[in-house]
């Protein structure tokens, strides 16, 4: 069994993540192969919280060219996370609001 800091790699910080926490919704990249089930016992484990609704995505990586070569960046797995109303917040988030 994989430890739930295996399957939360690291948050993602953007305009609309931060948006997003006016809502209780939380931004993470995860691991490829995790599964909601599996993001939700994470997050609940990490950080304390109660989770009502996970989101996944598998985001494909960019297209980056240098010169005649090019290539792509690695694909990944995003996951949105909501809270419930009565859930603590996320320290980890709170001074970036």
């Amino acid at each position: 069994m994989r430890s739930p800091h295996d399957i939360i790699i690291k948050p993602v910080i953007t305009e609309r993540s931060m948006d997003d926490l006016a809502e209780n919704k939380y931004t993470f990249v995860v691991d490829k192969r995790a599964n909601k089930s599996e993001v939700k016992k994470a997050i609940e484990t990490i950080f304390g919280v109660t989770v009502e609704k996970v989101n996944t995505m598998n985001m494909l990586g960019k297209i980056k060219r240098q010169g005649m070569n090019s290539g792509r960046r690695p694909s990944w797995k995003k996951a949105i996370v909501k809270l419930t109303d009565d859930s603590k917040k996320i320290e980890f988030f709170e001074g970036m609001e």
